[in-house]
């Protein structure tokens, strides 16, 4: 089947085209360097053209409250609407495991309004909430880093590899809609801190790592099984620790 994959040459979306096209699939990479720009609709109609299934991986350049509420909302209205005009049977997007608990965030406010809008708009869909990504620890600690402390709120993570994310994304895509939320994590649950700790040392990162009360996640409040999945939830066998030492 053909499959568009919005975002198609991000981390998420260049794996997850190439694992479709292994499964013989035609899979196209959708991104304004493709000539496809889902904040102005150009090459939308062209690009979704015979296309039975949509991937939506694509993520906001500003995390700016207003910006990526912008985004995720003008994105999703025009790819809804081009789904609709061209016959698309299938809308696949990619979030994040506790969306919903984290509405302090503008970012996660933002996700949160594209998720309604999926569920509204009629179209057969399927929601895949996946957890913090390995790759991303240390853009995580960056955001929390006051002069070389980082400081981070007290909760656990069950993090996944991003080739484990795209596996679960293909799978869901090739399947039938759920018209729901599907869950993936990886298969440790760690404290916040030693999750960044372990992936800082990974990277010979000195910075100090401490849990402040009075820190949040990307602006929001975290309670201990915020950013946890139910049990419901597809668990990838990728360990952290095996795939820092394919990392050196």
């Amino acid at each position: 089947m053909k499959v568009v994959v919005i975002g198609g040459t991000g981390l998420i979306g260049s794996k997850l085209v190439g694992k479709l096209d292994e499964h013989g699939h035609d899979a196209v990479a959708a991104a304004p360097s493709t000539g496809v720009n889902t904040l102005t609709g150009e090459g939308l109609a062209e690009v979704l053209e015979g296309a039975s299934v949509v991937v939506d991986v694509s993520n906001s350049p500003s995390f700016e409250d207003e910006a990526v509420m912008d985004f995720f909302r003008t994105s999703t209205a025009n790819l809804l609407k081009a789904e609709a005009e061209t016959g698309v049977k299938h809308h696949v997007a990619l979030s994040v495991v506790g969306t919903e608990r984290l509405q302090g965030s503008g970012y996660f406010r933002a996700k949160q309004a594209q998720e309604e809008l999926i569920k509204a708009s009629g179209m057969p869909y399927s929601i895949v909430h996946a957890t913090q990504f390995f790759e991303f620890a240390k853009g995580l600690a960056d955001g929390v880093t006051d002069g070389d402390t980082v400081r981070l709120p007290a909760g656990k993570i069950q993090p996944i590899v991003s080739d484990d994310v795209a596996a679960a994304v293909g799978r869901t895509a090739v399947g039938s809609p759920v018209n729901g939320v599907v869950e993936v994590a990886g298969p440790e649950t760690f404290e916040l801190e030693d999750f960044i700790r372990m992936g800082l040392a990974a990277k010979n990162d000195a910075r100090k790592i401490v849990t402040d009360p009075k820190a949040t996640y990307w602006g929001a409040e975290l309670q201990e099984t915020t950013l946890l999945p139910g049990p419901d939830a597809h668990i990838a066998e990728t360990r952290f620790a095996d795939w820092l030492a394919q990392q050196k």
